[in-house]
């Protein structure tokens, strides 16, 4: 019978980047960017909901089951933090989770261009727009530019993110992770009172 946990442990240790839960169909990891079951069993809608919802709080089934969508993050000790996106399709829940590794790539690691993304990155203000497909990085690219700044420079940062993927420790600078839904209404509200 699986198990959610075993699954998310199963997708650390192969380094999945995401596992998809879904109604008649095994769940399945993304590795390198192609699907693999991790077993036989196929999901039942009943039991994808079970997996799925194992996951939330009496809050957010409550949230999902009013917006038929939600997107959360969570961290298991000693594990990972993950991202979740819940969703409904053709009558059922199913759920996509993104791994998110605790350790913060540097620039270098993104395979970026680390002399013109850390010019940007001390720059003492102004708008950096990253922007991109599903999965092409762009919450990596901000984490590994927000901890370049902390290890750098005394400052204040405030993010405001839906849902907080990354978290930060406070090194030089003081990071404020303000989440949309639970510590603010919406991301217009939080700008306006920044």
């Amino acid at each position: 019978m699986v198990n959610m946990q075993q699954l998310l442990r199963l997708a650390v240790e192969k380094q999945a980047s995401d596992l998809h839960i879904t109604a008649g169909a095994a769940p399945q990891l993304r590795i390198d960017g192609e699907l693999v079951k991790t077993g036989e069993e196929i999901l039942t809608p009943q039991k994808a909901k079970e997996l799925t919802y194992g996951l939330l709080s009496k809050e957010a089934i409550k949230e999902f089951e009013e917006n038929l969508e939600l997107d959360m993050s969570f961290g298991i000790e000693g594990l990972s933090r993950f991202r979740l996106n819940v969703y409904q399709q053709r009558g059922v829940v199913g759920a996509a989770i993104r791994r998110i590794p605790y350790q913060i790539m540097s620039l270098e690691e993104c395979g970026l261009p680390v002399k013109a993304v850390a010019e940007l990155c001390h720059k003492p203000k102004g708008l950096i727009l990253v922007t991109g497909a599903t999965g092409s990085g762009k919450s990596t690219t901000l984490a590994a530019m927000i901890n370049m700044i902390n290890q750098e420079r005394r400052c204040h940062i405030i993010t405001v993110e839906d849902p907080i993927e990354y978290t930060f420790k406070n090194i030089k600078a003081i990071i404020e992770q303000r989440e949309v839904g639970s510590d603010t209404r919406s991301f217009t509200r939080a700008l306006k009172h920044i």
